[in-house]
């Protein structure tokens, strides 16, 4: 399953840039690629930056690694609830709400690490596991129609977008 094979009819235009940046990727692959790339960004943050954010009323470091893990999540269970053939309207989460709640400046670095990779592993199970038909599946979340696949690269270009956000804003 290819990004290019996407629909927009599977996704609301919101997420077109976090799919589109994806380039002509595979689904696993991105997954997969995604986790070596956590694996390999969070160890390299200097600790002292980890609670540092670039202005006023942004998050931190620290709270963007865990705004990744909990949208993964939610897109993770948006993506099972479809595949499943479950036809009940899911609600939206507020990110804004869910960072402040994490504590994730509280947190150590390795700690987000492990969470990221449990998480991702999770996400490469899930979706190594659904059949053609299912990845193409559909339901709706926060009034918005999405493909099971579509769900599975926005988790993927959602990750890429905030990293680079991290290494121009906060690292740079």
């Amino acid at each position: 399953m290819k990004v290019t094979e996407l629909s927009s009819a599977e996704y609301h235009s919101y997420y077109q840039p976090y799919i589109r940046a994806l380039g002509d990727v595979h689904l696993m692959e991105a997954l997969n690629d995604g986790l070596d790339d956590i694996s390999n960004f969070i160890p390299q943050i200097p600790d002292a930056k980890m609670n540092f954010s670039y202005a006023d009323g942004k998050w931190s470091m620290a709270e963007v690694l865990v705004h990744l893990i909990d949208a993964e999540r939610v897109f993770q269970y948006r993506a099972l609830r479809f595949a499943r053939n479950d036809t009940t309207e899911l609600q939206g989460f507020d990110q804004d709400f869910y960072v402040p709640q994490s504590l994730a400046n509280k947190r150590s670095k390795m700690n987000l690490l492990q969470e990221f990779s449990s998480v991702r592993n999770s996400s490469l199970a899930l979706f190594g596991s659904l059949e053609e038909d299912q990845l193409k599946r559909m339901g709706s979340a926060n009034g918005t129609p999405m493909s099971v696949r579509a769900l599975g690269f926005v988790i993927c270009g959602h990750q890429a977008h905030h990293f680079q956000i991290l290494k121009e804003r906060y690292l740079a």
